[in-house]
C-alpha cells in the first residue's frame, strides 16, 4: 500500500489496541501493567477478557489518573485493577512478579537521555516475563501528513526510524537478558514500513 487513507488512518488506535491485547493473550499473561495509561484504552480493552486477573494502571499525570478513575467508577477497583501515580523511569518495586508490562505509544514522551532509566526501572527492576513496547515509525510520518520539522505529537521527545528503534530495542535486550522480536502495526509501505513499530521482550 502506498499511502493510508483517513479511515485506515483512525483505525490505526483501534488495531493497536487489539494488537497488544492479541499478544498478552498468546503470552498467557495474566497480571499486567500499563505503563503510562492514559485515558486508559488498554485497560478498558483489557479488563473485558477474564484472562487477565490483575491489572495495573500507572501514569505520571495526576489529573488523567483521576479522570480515569471517575470514568471506570466501580471497576478501578482492587484486586483486579489499580490505578498508581508514578512514573516508569522510576524503580518500583511493586511491580515485581508481574507477568507483563506494556508502554503503548509512552516511550516517545521520555527524553532520550532519560531512556536508561527506563531501562533501569522496567527491565531490572520490574522484569515482567514479558513487555510489549508501540512506538511511532517516523519514516511513515510524511504518508500521514506530518511534516518533516513536526513530530505527531507535541509532546513526544524523539520519533525513531526502524532501525534506530531496533538497535535500542536489541541492547536493551541483550543487556537485561531478554529476547525481542521487532514488527509493525497498521498498514505497511514496501519502502517504509507500518505506521507503528512494535517490540515485544520476553525472558525465560
Amino acid at each position: 500500500m502506498i499511502a493510508p487513507d483517513a479511515s485506515e488512518v483512525s483505525d490505526l488506535h483501534r488495531e493497536r489496541l487489539e494488537t497488544v491485547a492479541g499478544l498478552l493473550l498468546s503470552h498467557e499473561a495474566r497480571s499486567v501493567c500499563d505503563l503510562g495509561c492514559g485515558t486508559g484504552a488498554l485497560l478498558e480493552r483489557l479488563i473485558l477478557e477474564p484472562q487477565f486477573e490483575r491489572l495495573i494502571g500507572v501514569e505520571q499525570s495526576l489529573p488523567a489518573l483521576e479522570r480515569l478513575q471517575a470514568r471506570l467508577g466501580a471497576q478501578a477497583s482492587p484486586p483486579r485493577l489499580c490505578l498508581w501515580h508514578g512514573s516508569f523511569t522510576v524503580p518500583d518495586r511493586r511491580l515485581t512478579g508481574l507477568d507483563a508490562a506494556v508502554m503503548m505509544e509512552t516511550l516517545e514522551h521520555v527524553d532520550p537521555e532519560h531512556l536508561s532509566l527506563v531501562e533501569r526501572a522496567v527491565f531490572a527492576t520490574a522484569r515482567p516475563r514479558l513487555v510489549v513496547i508501540t512506538t511511532p515509525n517516523v519514516e511513515c510520518n510524511g504518508l500521514l501528513g506530518v511534516p518533516a520539522h513536526r513530530f505527531r505529537h507535541p509532546d513526544h521527545r524523539f520519533e525513531w526510524p526502524r532501525a534506530r528503534f531496533a538497535a535500542w530495542a536489541q541492547g536493551v535486550a541483550a543487556r537485561q537478558g531478554y529476547t525481542v522480536s521487532l514488527g509493525g502495526i497498521g498498514w505497511h509501505h514496501p519502502r517504509f514500513g507500518a505506521p507503528t513499530q512494535t517490540a515485544c521482550f520476553t525472558r525465560p
